[in-house]
């Protein structure tokens, strides 16, 4: 499972501010559900997670398809 997801995606000015929310992109696997990478994402980060967004950006030329997924994570109180 830990091969379907490609990376975490933090090199946008997007994704930083979506961290700010508790909100954190990965490139996964096409052919992963939500309901798989939810599963894996609570069990492999013991967080829990409360909506999963994905999508499919456009194709470049040399570039392999891939699904980028935007998890949202409960929020949790720091002292």
């Amino acid at each position: 499972m830990i091969d379907s997801f490609k990376f975490p995606v933090v090199l946008t000015e997007k994704t930083s501010r979506l961290m700010e929310e508790n909100k954190y992109s990965f490139q996964v696997n096409l052919k992963l559900s939500k309901k798989e990478i939810k599963s894996f994402i609570e069990n492999h980060y013991q967080v829990k997670v409360i909506r999963i967004n994905t999508h499919r950006p456009p194709r470049s030329k040399g570039l392999p398809c891939y699904k980028r997924a935007i998890v949202t994570l409960e929020k949790t109180l720091t002292f």
